[in-house]
């Protein structure tokens, strides 16, 4: 008796109707994580191809304190701070990229690439004026997120950042 009151007044539609919308976007975001399934999938004998997988990602180079330089393959939608965790960069990211540090803080190399990234939002900006080495083109990687128009993207790691840790404490990523 209740189900069809509720199906008469509409709310079992509303309802699906949310549930739709939810689900596409749940769906964009898992994307990130079912990525490396749909490798495997494709090396199987179907899903996407390795060339399909491939044009997902670009090239990023982190160059660290010393001058050093890592040039990695990051997925596009995947954030310069989780890129550099699954690749053993020593970027901070004491907050784990909820906006409440500035550990994470990268130097983007080139005026170019810097200008194709979004605009900060006011909390990233509030992040930053805390970092250590601010500079014109400073972004907070867990706010850098990879797309195409990125590729071959520079980033420097400061040689030191503002952490309320002990001194050589050094945070191992989740």
């Amino acid at each position: 008796m209740m189900l069809r009151r509720m199906i008469r007044k509409g709310h079992i539609f509303s309802f699906s109707r949310s549930w739709h919308s939810l689900s596409k976007n749940i769906q964009g975001s898992l994307n990130l994580y079912l990525e490396p399934l749909r490798r495997n999938f494709s090396t199987t004998g179907g899903g996407v191809s390795d060339e399909t997988y491939e044009k997902e990602k670009i090239t990023v180079t982190f160059v660290d304190k010393d001058g050093e330089e890592k040039q990695i393959k990051v997925p596009v939608g995947m954030s310069m701070l989780e890129a550099a965790h699954e690749n053993d960069i020593e970027l901070e990211g004491a907050c784990e990229g909820s906006l409440a540090c500035s550990t994470c803080h990268v130097i983007v190399m080139d005026v170019d690439y810097y200008n194709k990234l979004e605009d900060p939002a006011d909390e990233e900006n509030d992040m930053l004026d805390l970092a250590f080495g601010l500079t014109e083109t400073s972004r907070l990687g867990c706010q850098v997120i990879a797309k195409p128009e990125l590729d071959g993207i520079r980033l420097a790691l400061p040689v030191a950042t503002r952490n309320f840790a002990v001194d050589g404490f050094v945070p191992k990523p989740h």
